[in-house]
Formats: C-alpha cells, structure tokens, sequence
C-alpha cells in the first residue's frame, strides 16, 4: 500500500528502534516542595524575574517551562512560603528544584464556616453559558490556518547512538535535544507544515479546506497533505467528552464533569483586557479516561480563555506515556470565541513509563487568523467532489513563499529537520534499509519498476494441491504513474496443475477516485469466505487450521470493472463478470432435471452484471500510487449491490437476479466503551446450484474473523432469502479497571453477538441435492462470545459459544479463538 516517498519516515524510526537542540531556547523542568517535609507543592508559581513569562507547579509540584526569551533568574512562590530563586543558564535544558521555606505566621483565631467550593460555582456557570459561547450567529466563516507536525525518536542514550548498524548515520546525532516536559533526549526525525484556508457555511451546512502549501520532509503525497490540514485533527473542549484515538475522555467542563473531577480555584489574573479566573482539576477515581491540568475562564462571558489538558498517568490506553493538548481563544469582533492557537506533545513507546527503550514524541502545532464572518461564496464554490482540496502545487511552494506566509518562523530545530532527511535520502544504506522496511510493511519487494510478491504466498499448503508454490508481482509508478500491471503463476504439487492470473489498473483520477480494471484468474477459491478472510494460499493459515482445507474449488473467471466517486464518501462501481466454477477434490454439485433424475454437474458457468454503491459520510482515506486505505468515519456506511446473471451469455447456464443492502456503525457509548453493528439483508431470485446461492460465510481456523460466523464450517448453511446481525461491545476495562489485582494489567473485556436466519424456496432444494454437509437455515444460527483483549497489548482471546444447530456434522459447540488486535 506504500511506497518509497511515504514509508521513509518509517524507516527512520525503524532503523532507531532496531538498532544541540533548540539553541535559542532555555528549558526547563523541576519540582518544587517543601524544605522540611519535602512534601510536593501544588499551585506554585514559577516565572522568569521582571516578566509574565511563568507557569504553575502541577499536583505534584512538578513543573516544565521553555522559552526563547527568558532572564537570568527564575523565581518560585507561593501562599504561605518564602519566595525562592535562583540564577538560570540560558539557551540549555537544565534541571532546577525549588525547596521552599514555610513561613511562621501568629494568626488571630478564625471561625471557618462551610461553603461550596468557588471553582465549582465557576463550572456551573460555565456550563450554563455553553450554547452561549459555542453558538456562531452567521451564516458562514472562514480562516487561514497554518499547522505544523514533528515526530522525534526520544531515549536516545550514548549506547544506543555506539551501535554499529547505525554507523553510517552517525552525523544524525548530531540534532539530539532534550525535552522540557519529562526530561527525555530526542531526535527529530519527521517535520511537516501546510497552510490552508478554511470555510464555512451554514445552510446549507458545507466545509471546505482549500491546503495551498504544504511541505513534509520527503514525502510528495497528496493524501498525506489532506492528513495534516485543519479539519482532520479538530475537537472541542465545550463538547461533554473527547474523543482521542476512538476513546471517550471526559471533558473537564463535561455537563456532569463534578462527578469525574475535583477542581480548585488557583488564580487570577488580566489577558489583554479580560479578567480571568484559573481552575485546576484531577479525576476523583484511578484509571478512568479524564485529565489532568486547568483552564483560565473569563469572568463575564464565562467562556473558556486557554485550557491544558494532560491525560490521566494510570488511563487505561495503550502506547502512550504523555499527552498534553493546549487551545487558546480570543473574543474576535467581540462576538465570537475563536480558537486561535491549538497545541499538542504526545510521548508514544510500546511500553509506557519507559525511560530506556526507544519511542517517540509527536508534536502539533496550529494557529488560525484572517478570521471573515458572513461572506458567503458561490455556491458552486462548496460544490466540490471533496470537502480537502490540495491545490496543484501546494508541496512545491518556494522557502520564499514559506517565509512570507508562516504564522511562526521555524525554530533552529526544525530548520535542520529538512536538511538532515535530504543527507539521508542521498546516502546508498539509507536507501538499502528503505528497502527492507517497504518489503516488510508492504510484503512486496520493489526492484525499480516492479515489485515481487506478496512473500507471504511463496509456499503454503492445502489438502487439494499439497505443497504450493507461487510467483507473482506488478508493476510500480515508476512503469506508469495511472496504469499498473499485475499477475501470477502457481504449481500445486499434489494436483500436478498450474494456475495463474492476470489483471490491471487504470485510474484516470485518484481524488476523486475513477478506476477502470479488468482480471482473469485460474485458480483455487474458497467459495464461502468473508471478505475479512485470510488469501486461500496464505502461509501462516495452515498453521491454524480446525479442519483441512479439502472444500476448495477451481474457477475460471474474467472480470471487469469501473469505479466512480461522486463526491468524497459515494462511489459507484460497475462490474462484469464470467465464470466458471469447477468442483475438485471430492466435492461435487449433483442437481435434478425436470423428471426428478439426478446428475452432476462438471462445471457451473455463468455470466453477470452487477452494480454497487456505498455511502460513507465523511470518510477519510490514505491513499498510496494505486490503493487507499480507508481511516473510517463516525457516521454510518451503507452499502447496496445488485446482479443479473444473463442466459446464455458466453455460454452462462443460469439467468437469476441477486440483491443485498447493508449498513455498519461504530460509535462510542458514553465513556464505557465502544460499539459496532453490522446488519445486512440480501435476496436471490432464480433457480441455481447451490454454489451460486448465498453461501453463508464461515471460518475453520482457530483465527478469529470478524466478518465470519467463527464457529459455522464453509458449505454449512445455504440460502436464497436470508437477514444476518452482528453486534460487538469493546467495554475499554471498564469492569476490570475496578479490580485491584487486574488493573495493572489493563486487560479489556469484549462481547458480541452473532446471528442470521434465511430461506431457501421450493424451486431451489428441488433442483439442488445438497451435500450432507449443507443444510437451510430456517431455525437461525447465533453464535456469542466474550474475551479479553489488550493482552501484551496487541492479543485478543475469543471464547465463543455456538447456540443454535448444534447436531449438525462436525460442528463444534465451543472454542478458542486468537487474533492480533493493534489499537490505543
């Protein structure tokens, strides 16, 4: 799915995971606590001598401060202790603690009365001013946004820069910094910037980004781009939860956030002309999805000024040690609340708390200006095929375009950035380990204009060929930049037969998508698996097998077909499609004449039409030279096809009409957890061998599907008519985060239910004589299962019960299944 000018990145940070900084700016981190006790001080302030430059110690007096205009001395105070300070070396990182001393105070007595907490009046005017301070009165905005990514390799220790495969990039370590959050050592790495213009409009309701320059270092991807404007990385702090890598985390302003956090009224203090007020706050219970960190809110509007927000240490979420996300508003016009700056550091290693093994930080920076309100444009304008539009030479602008049009210059850092990938793009082991990493992640290996594989396929095995070898590839955009040529030959040892195939891809327009494509394929096929299915000669598949693979058939089928995406989200496709389908092994499709005689048939050919549609809302896509990747959306996608077997149509036997529709969701459920469900109904009309009817799709390895029926064997049930649902609960650790012994190991539970009921007509068991192994599903089949997954992070374990047909052959009441499952 990668190529060369996307995956370098991923070779960079593969090649540190195997195997001075911001000049100008003084860093800093500390804590500061008591002299005596040493008791951390919460709510202490710590700023630069003689400026406003400053920040407050957390709850656990940690504090973390960077600027490029710092003085010479750095001061701590807070209520009740001697002010403290101490001189500071500028344009380094450096350690500094604060011990402070208590005072002694003779204090008259004091009658303390009770009372509600002032913070907690503050949040329930907050609150009851949110429709007033997220409402936009006008019929259509827009703004010029300017957004900027890092990526750094952090933990980067002197043995780790020594090893020998890294030889050849030593001058790379040259860039090592220190950062001012935890004090971990880092490596830039990745750096991009785009600069967009954003609009609005009402009704009815249309956004628009229009990314008029971009540039990331070494990488010329379009899909890419659309991935680092304004409307892919947006949320919002007024909203009751916020939702981070598909995990619903409680906003701190939450309508019932008094119930998740405790908060404390800390300071006050003028921004421009506006008096604010500064809350912090914790989560009341372990292990929950909240923050940590505070907000300043404007004592007359009650609207939030600035927030930073730090999810929780002990969150149940993967991957992740750090992450801070920062906004700041202004009153633009003074009418609105605007966001005018949006900020985010995220610390990621595959072990969290981890100071020594090799991960990364991801840093984001946008800002917005140009704000225009109520200038509504052509409706033509919003008319566009995509809500991203990436202007024809947005990754080519000159460094003297940049200059004029950033919002903030480049620090020394990242000026080096793209240096350091242009000297390493040029080197020849650079390129070498370029290679090994794309063959990896695509399981293809690339030599100039074609590329061999999937490697995965070279040799597997089955119970109808034996051992089976297989050679394939296609061609690169190096050959052709629209067109690709693809194809393969395999030998099964045991059958003594060749199959082989070949096909190819014109795309006239990748965004939006237009595609013509055309296959011819002679070889084995599983009829009966779900799309989610391993290939039939994948090599791992054997391993994992509950029964042999003795149900395969030989087809013979070309096929053509043509997609059209309409707008971002609806795309058509056309298809055409002869087939032959030729029983092997000791399968057989046996039929009876108009007279009731029974005979078998040696091959079942036909010839259809078909043409589909799927509806997606708002879906995203990482797109590749030829393929793309689907990143989701949060709303639901619907799909429909339809086919018509033409008679006697290059020699077709069959004339039947086939019809499904279907629609899937995901969606979270509070902060719970998360859901999914997929419905779908479908319809055959005609008279047909039951190898052309809805062969419902079933698994049999120990390998968890999720579009199959886990416990359901191929060939097992038969249709014409039939309605199938299936509905999963991932509860996140929900009820395990609660249990003292399991937390630590933030283990997550999973349930799910799976079902479908379908007919066959009269027509159809009359004219087929089904197999002892195939039966009608007029009594519904339902499978359910729990499990747990999150264990060492990537294994999920299914224990799945079958309810329903459990005196059919060779069917299995109860298993385990194993899947690998990647996620936050």
């Amino acid at each position: 799915m990668l190529n060369k000018n996307t995956i370098y990145f991923l070779f960079v940070t593969l090649i540190i995971f195997v195997s001075a900084g911001f000049g100008q700016e003084t860093k800093i981190m500390g804590i500061v606590s008591d002299k005596v006790t040493h008791e951390p001080i919460p709510f202490a302030n710590i700023y630069f001598q003689g400026t406003t430059i400053g920040v407050t110690s957390d709850f656990d007096g940690n504090f973390s401060i960077d600027t490029k205009t710092p003085t010479d001395t750095l001061v701590a105070s807070v209520m009740g202790y001697y002010k403290k300070s101490t001189i500071v070396r500028k344009g380094i990182f450096q350690t500094i603690n604060f011990e402070l001393e208590e005072k002694n105070f003779n204090l008259p007595e004091v009658v303390i009365l009770a009372g509600e907490n002032p913070a907690e009046i503050l949040l329930r005017k907050i609150i009851a001013n949110k429709d007033k301070n997220t409402k936009k009165e006008f019929d259509a905005y827009q703004y010029e946004t300017y957004n900027k990514i890092e990526i750094d390799a952090n933990n980067i220790s002197e043995k780790f820069k020594n090893r020998k495969i890294l030889k050849p990039f030593k001058f790379i370590f040259d860039y090592v910094d220190t950062s001012a959050v935890n004090g971990k050592t880092y490596l830039p790495i990745f750096l991009s910037e785009s600069l967009s213009d954003f609009y609005f409009r009402k009704d009815p309701r249309s956004e628009k980004e229009v990314i008029k320059a971009a540039k990331i270092s070494g990488i010329e991807n379009e899909s890419a781009l659309q991935f680092l404007g304004n409307m892919f990385q947006q949320y919002n702090i007024y909203d009751n939860y916020i939702t981070i890598f598909q995990k619903n985390f409680v906003s701190p302003i939450a309508d019932f956030g008094i119930n998740s956090y405790k908060y404390y009224l800390v300071d006050s203090n003028y921004f421009a002309d506006k008096w604010c007020y500064k809350i912090m706050f914790k989560p009341r219970r372990k292990q929950e999805l909240t923050f940590t960190g505070h907000f300043w809110v404007h004592d007359t509007t009650y609207a939030i000024k600035s927030f930073e927000l730090k999810i929780a240490e002990d969150a149940n979420i993967n991957y992740i040690n750090d992450l801070v996300m920062i906004q700041e508003f202004e009153y633009i016009e003074d009418k609105y609340w605007m966001v005018v700056k949006d900020m985010g550091i995220g610390d990621f290693n595959v072990l969290e708390d981890n100071y020594t093994l090799l991960g990364f930080f991801g840093k984001k920076s946008t800002t917005y200006r140009n704000f225009k309100f109520n200038q509504l444009l052509e409706k033509k304008f919003y008319s566009t095929p995509t809500d991203v539009v990436v202007q024809d030479k947005a990754y080519k602008q000159e460094e003297s375009f940049w200059e004029e049009h950033r919002h903030e210059v480049l620090t020394k850092d990242e000026k080096t950035i793209y240096q350091m990938i242009d000297t390493l793009q040029n080197l020849p082991a650079f390129k070498t380990w370029v290679d090994i990493v794309e063959t990896i992640v695509t399981g293809y290996y690339e030599r100039n204009k074609f590329e061999f594989g999937p490697y995965a396929s070279l040799l597997s095995f089955n119970a109808i060929e034996g051992a089976r070898i297989r050679v394939g590839g296609r061609t690169t955009s190096k050959f052709n930049e629209q067109f690709r040529l693809s194809g393969h030959i395999a030998y099964g040892e045991k059958d003594d037969r060749f199959k082989y195939g070949i096909g190819f891809l014109y795309l006239p327009n990748n965004n939006p998508r237009r595609a013509f494509g055309a296959n011819y394929r002679y070889d084995i096929e599983q009829l009966g698996n779900s799309p989610n299915a391993f290939r039939e000669d994948f090599f791992f598949a054997a391993l994992f097998r509950r029964n042999p693979a003795d149900k395969l058939s030989l087809t013979n089928e070309y096929k053509f077909y043509y997609e059209h995406e309409w707008f971002s989200g609806f795309i058509n496709k056309i298809n055409f499609m002869h087939k032959d389908i030729i029983p092997i092994g000791n399968a057989k499709v046996e039929v009876n004449n108009s007279l009731g005689d029974a005979y078998i048939l040696d091959k079942i050919t036909t010839t259809e039409v078909g043409f589909e549609g799927r509806f997606a809302y708002n879906e995203k896509f990482l797109m590749s030279d030829f393929e793309r990747v689907s990143v989701g959306t949060k709303y639901p996608i619907i799909g429909f096809k339809y086919s018509y077997g033409i008679p006697n149509a290059f020699g077709s036997q069959y004339e039947y009409h086939r019809a499904a529709i279907g629609i899937r969701h995901w969606f979270n459920i509070l902060n719970i957890g998360w859901s999914k469900y997929n419905l779908e109904a479908g319809k055959i009309w005609g008279t047909l061998p039951f190898p052309l009817l809805e062969l419902h799709p079933g698994n049999e390895t120990f390998l968890f599907d999720e579009y199959a029926f886990n416990l359901m064997n191929f060939f097992e049930f038969v249709s014409d008519e039939y309605v199938s649902m299936y509905y999963t609960h991932h509860f996140d650790g929900f009820f395990l985060n609660h249990i003292p012994l399991m937390r630590k190991l933030k283990w997550r539970e999973v349930g799910f239910l799976k079902g479908v009921i379908g007919t066959l007509s009269d027509a159809n068991k009359n004219y087929n004589e089904l197999p002892d192994i195939t039966h009608t599903l007029e009594k519904p089949y339902i499978e359910a299962g729990v499990g747990i997954e999150n264990i060492f992070k990537v294994v999920r374990i299914d224990g799945i019960w079958r309810l329903s047909h459990l005196d059919n052959n060779n069917s299995n009441k109860f298993a385990l299944f194993l899947s690998l499952y990647f996620t936050f």
